[in-house]
């Protein structure tokens, strides 16, 4: 199933929209064309540190990366990563900083994706997501895996290299479940974790384990965290999600037992809701909608039939 099929026309699945940028992975080699690439005069690069860059606001009222040519960027010698080029040609990079730069104008600001996620164009959208898990990938695996030297970036930054055993190490990403779960009633099962706050409810999720199917995955999760079993279970559509470095497979799944028993652990509560159940609870405080750049919020409004509410709103009618 597609995403535009299900995602609401107002509101897409964040971090999913084309973003007109060719990664060019065969480039990414090609000392020459690199060096060529970053000196060229409509290259365009930004900073990331700490997984955040710095957005400035437009008159027009657009979000926006702060982006700067080549020779104005931040000197670095390793930490260079190629991100791709654009229809017209444009060829963007990533800085990684132990620091974000300041800026003169003092009108731009530092953002994650999580704040500017859905303010931000597709094309600066796809690019951060790019460069965070990039980042987030190279901090965290500075040493070989087999022999447990240090390794050196290659690949514009999509490599890591061992140069003792030759060993070469590849970006991460980690393939999390995240799902619906709705029961004969059509009610909606939602659960809050431990350190979210008061009210705060969402899907259930976690992560697949080696040798098994998303789809067992999904049972799984929600036989362990809520003591719910699980029958059909349905793709909706993925989601990068570089928090560090994992990507979420959205399902839509049909419970077959009701009786709830969360865990502790993962889950310090889980209701059942139904549609009017879940109004008055949102109208009254109860209940936190979850943040509206996950797929979450999209998964739970398929079911809902209206976009959530933002908060501190009564959802719309």
């Amino acid at each position: 199933m597609s995403t535009e099929s299900h995602a609401t026309a107002d509101q897409p699945i964040s971090l999913t929209a084309p973003s007109g940028i060719d990664r060019a992975a065969h480039h990414r080699l090609d000392e020459a064309w690199l060096a060529a690439a970053w000196s060229h005069p409509t290259t365009r690069v930004f900073v990331v540190s700490g997984g955040r860059a710095l957005v400035d606001d437009t008159a027009d009222g657009r979000t926006e990366l702060v982006m700067t040519p080549a020779f104005d960027a931040p000197l670095t010698e390793t930490h260079r990563y190629f991100l791709g080029t654009d229809e017209n040609g444009v060829r963007y990079f990533a800085l990684q900083k132990d620091t974000l730069p300041g800026r003169m104008d003092q009108s731009a600001r530092p953002a994650g994706l999580r704040e500017a996620g859905m303010l931000l164009s597709p094309r600066d959208a796809g690019l951060l997501a790019h460069a965070v898990a990039l980042e987030n990938w190279q901090r965290l695996h500075r040493f070989c895996s087999r022999c447990g030297e240090r390794t050196v970036i290659a690949a514009a930054g999509h490599v890591r290299r061992c140069q003792a055993c030759g060993a070469e190490h590849y970006p991460r990403t980690d393939p999390a479940v995240i799902m619906l779960i709705t029961d004969d009633e059509d009610r909606a099962l939602l659960g809050r974790q431990l350190h979210w706050p008061e009210g705060r409810f969402s899907t259930l999720a976690g992560f697949v384990e080696p040798g098994e199917s998303v789809e067992q995955a999904v049972r799984r999760e929600v036989q362990e965290e809520a003591g719910v079993t699980v029958g059909d279970v349905e793709y909706v559509a993925s989601q990068p999600w570089p928090f560090p470095s994992s990507l979420m497979l959205g399902f839509m799944a049909r419970a077959t037992s009701a009786g709830i028993t969360v865990d502790g652990e993962e889950l310090h509560e889980a209701r059942w809701f139904s549609r009017d159940e879940l109004t008055e609870a949102f109208e009254s405080g109860e209940v936190l909608p979850p943040f509206g750049i996950s797929i979450a919020a999209r998964l739970i409004e398929m079911w809902y039939g209206k976009p959530l509410p933002k908060p501190g709103t009564a959802p719309a009618a």
